[in-house]
């Protein structure tokens, strides 16, 4: 695999490209506090919303009343579920809310909105409401057994097809050795910083056709907008959104109802109205649940012959009052990780569940559930006294397919400079004692980079006479500068110096670079590529009469054109933009292009290989408090081609952060009777801090084998592996705990508990 379908995807001199350090576009503004996220914006006469919530795990509205709300001063508006606004067929897709409520803190049966939002508070505890509380469950296992409480849709009635290739009965009939385990992913949070929220109102937008514009601002402007059109029948140019800032949402796909409602309430009213969740409010799992059983069939030699896998996942409190099962069931099925290996013989089945545990608002599992392999090849090497590095060697696949009998070389050359970098000496489990007595532990993963961003994207760039090269984006900001990246693409194609590339924010503007952060970015970044191309085309033809030459005797370097045979000869790009005839007007360079790089091999689901990356992790566990440490990280990442390498080593710190706070402290803490939660905040949800991360060292290998911009690729999820410090902690002490890794289950698994 490479860019061969695109212009210049083979390039192999780079000035802008993969540069280390350059500041986003919009770096000053956060760094210096001017940035405004959606939850800053205030209006004048602006009035104040909050939704009743659901004080149990899952409840339903027997009966309510309001009159003491809505007596009480500085009420302005109750609005009630049963009310025909709401109740409209336009919201069928997913209520604004409802008289019943699948999980706690959800919003339910009523919004207040008032002049300040003590006002609210006061008016929602006058609202008497009498529940009727359901039964709960907030472990998907719970819903297979017989008789088990189930949410919305009975999982055992939703059958899923187990998926099998080979002969998986000859496999384990052949096989020397046989292991099982059984393997967990924690529930996680996302605590995203900036709480979900908007501030809307009606008017007449002086540049527009007659009758009000939605201006509104705190939701995404992005993928908000497809959801905002039909529910208020908006035309485009009726919606306004200027929220650039939203602030590290991590996939976080789900819009909340405080970002829906306030265009309803502001019509109401006839006044601007504000509603913005707290940070409780925004207490969503990111990570789904899951519990996994495995059973391995391997040679003597450390091949593996033939895998069962069977997995319960958790897909949350139900978005949409669906009547089909949960989750990603079957789909997961088809994508294990033992298709990176040459062993054909697999059964795989995989069922999920809803539960009150929290709306999914996106999935942050590997694509290919890769820990199942990882845990698979360390009790291999631990069972044939082979080290798991060479386990996996022995059994990847090579490119082209399963049957093909390489390696991939990206993968070799990522796993030797990653043991390199960490002095790599395996050994046994419990094995090893550091000096200060604590035990030492050691892990290693390896897992494809995946692009699985497929959507198109229409691009442009153009040239004003400032001499500057301008890319109107849409936005939004969350974290990932995915339009800087493109920034640096229209550089290297277009000539142009670095800082002369501007990126120009208009809610407007059609080009969106956001796919799920560095897959995305490959994939939008392809298309800028093309942009880019054709503007300086058109550069090149407009400028030859100047020259008195043809465009292909031209060329361009530091925002300057020149002429091949006379490389003094230069003139900035802005001298061909003026027009000599009418010295007040000039003329626009643009160009656009609208498309989508090659296919990913996303739906090959491993049995295509093209860019790996391979993660280490070292621990050092202290066997009298259960205390780990990680002393440090290690990470070598193929992504084909590096874009922007600040974004690239940011990726790659985040997700050893995701993985240690999934891997050994963070975790939803549930009253299994109630379903409520129990761990709300910072102090109890441990999600590490910078002083609590382990030492990260990050190296990039690029080997163009990615088919999107340059032969990029995708790293982002991935790389995200909770389970490979607790596979460390298994090396140290000789016990495998179910993740979180805590103390208390440590010294339990030693037993000292």
């Amino acid at each position: 695999m490479a860019d061969l379908d695109g212009s210049n995807g083979q390039r192999t001199e780079f000035k802008a490209v993969g540069r280390a350090n350059v500041p986003g576009r919009l770096s000053f503004s956060i760094a210096t506090g001017m940035a405004k996220f959606g939850s800053d914006y205030v209006v004048p006469d602006m009035l104040h919303a909050k939704f009743l919530r659901n004080p149990h795990g899952r409840a339903k509205i027997k009966g309510m009343d309001v009159s003491k709300a809505k007596a009480l001063a500085g009420v302005v508006d109750i609005l009630r579920w049963d009310d025909p606004e709401i109740a409209d067929s336009k919201w069928v897709v997913e209520p604004l809310f409802e008289d019943e409520s699948d999980t706690e803190d959800e919003e339910i049966g009523a919004v207040v909105v008032a002049e300040t939002p003590e006002i609210c508070d006061e008016a929602l505890r006058l609202i008497e409401v009498d529940w009727e509380v359901l039964p709960t469950i907030v472990d998907p296992r719970e819903a297979f057994k017989p008789g088990g409480t189930f949410v919305r849709v009975d999982p055992k009635a939703a059958k899923s097809q187990p998926f099998v290739a080979g002969d998986v009965e000859k496999a384990f009939k052949d096989a020397d050795h046989i292991i099982e385990f059984d393997w967990a992913q924690a529930l996680m949070a996302s605590h995203i910083p900036n709480p979900n929220g908007s501030v809307s109102w009606w008017a007449q937008d002086p540049l527009g056709t007659r009758g009000d514009s939605l201006y509104i601002e705190g939701i995404c402007p992005t993928w908000g907008s497809f959801r905002l059109r039909p529910l208020y029948n908006l035309p485009f140019d009726k919606l306004q959104r200027g929220t650039t800032f939203q602030g590290g949402k991590y996939c976080d796909w789900m819009i909340r109802r405080s970002q829906l409602i306030t265009p309803l309430l502001a019509k109401r009213a006839g006044r601007p109205v504000r509603c913005v969740n707290t940070r409780m409010n925004d207490y969503y799992p990111a990570n789904p649940q899951s519990y996994s059983h495995v059973k391995i069939a391997f040679k003597a030699d450390g091949t593996i012959l033939g895998v069962e896998e069977s997995k319960v996942g958790d897909s949350g409190a139900p978005n949409k009052r669906t009547k089909g099962g949960g989750g990603f069931g079957s789909y997961e099925a088809m994508f294990s990780p033992f298709n990176t290996t040459r062993c054909t013989n697999l059964k795989s089945t995989s069922v999920s569940a809803y539960t009150s545990s929290g709306k999914n608002t996106g999935s942050q599992t590997s694509p290919f559930n890769w820990d199942a392999m990882t845990i698979a090849e360390q009790l291999i090497a631990e069972k044939l006294g082979m080290d798991p590095t060479d386990v996996a060697l022995k059994n990847v696949h090579g490119p082209a397919s399963q049957s093909d009998p390489g390696v991939p070389p990206g993968l070799v050359e990522c796993i030797a400079k990653g043991k390199k970098a960490m002095n790599w000496q395996w050994h046994p489990a419990g094995a090893k004692r550091l000096p200060d007595g604590r035990l030492h532990g050691l892990s290693f993963r390896y897992a494809q980079s995946p692009r699985h961003a497929m959507a198109p994207y229409t691009a442009t760039v153009t040239i004003q006479g400032d001499n500057k090269v301008y890319v109107p984006l849409k936005g939004p900001w969350i974290g990932v500068y995915a339009a800087d990246a493109c920034a640096l693409v229209v550089a290297e194609e277009m000539g142009a110096r670095v800082e002369d590339v501007i990126l120009l924010y208009d809610n407007k503007a059609l080009f969106t670079p956001v796919g799920g952060g560095s897959d995305g970015t490959t994939a939008s970044a392809w298309v800028m590529k093309e942009a880019a191309v054709l503007c300086r085309k058109a550069l090149l033809e407009l400028a030859a009469p100047k020259f008195k030459a043809k465009p292909e005797d031209l060329d361009t370097k530091d925002t300057k054109v020149f002429l091949k045979s006379d490389p003094s000869n230069a003139i900035p790009f802005g001298q061909f933009i003026a027009d000599e005839g009418f010295n007040d007007h000039d003329k626009d360079i643009a160009a656009t292009f609208f498309g989508r790089p090659p296919a990913t091999t996303w739906n090959e689901a491993g049995r295509i290989l093209d860019v790996m990356n391979a993660s280490f992790c070292e621990v050092a566990v202290d066997p009298d408090t259960g205390g780990v440490e990680v002393t440090k990280f290690v990470v070598v990442c193929d992504p084909g081609k590096v874009l922007r390498m600040t974004s690239f080593e940011g990726q790659l710190h985040q997700a050893m952060f995701f993985s240690q706070g999934g891997g050994l402290t963070e975790e939803f803490v549930f009253d299994k009777g109630t379903g409520v939660k129990l761990s709300t905040n910072m102090w109890e949800y441990k999600k590490p801090t910078i002083a609590d991360l382990g030492p990260i060292e990050t190296h990039a290998v690029e080997t163009r084998s990615g088919n999107a911009c340059y032969g990029a690729s995708g790293i982002s999820h991935c790389m995200a592996a909770p389970l490979l410090p607790v596979c460390a902690v298994a090396n140290a002490i000789g016990k495998w705990v179910e993740p979180p890794a805590t103390p208390d289950k440590i010294l339990r698994a030693l037993g000292k508990a």
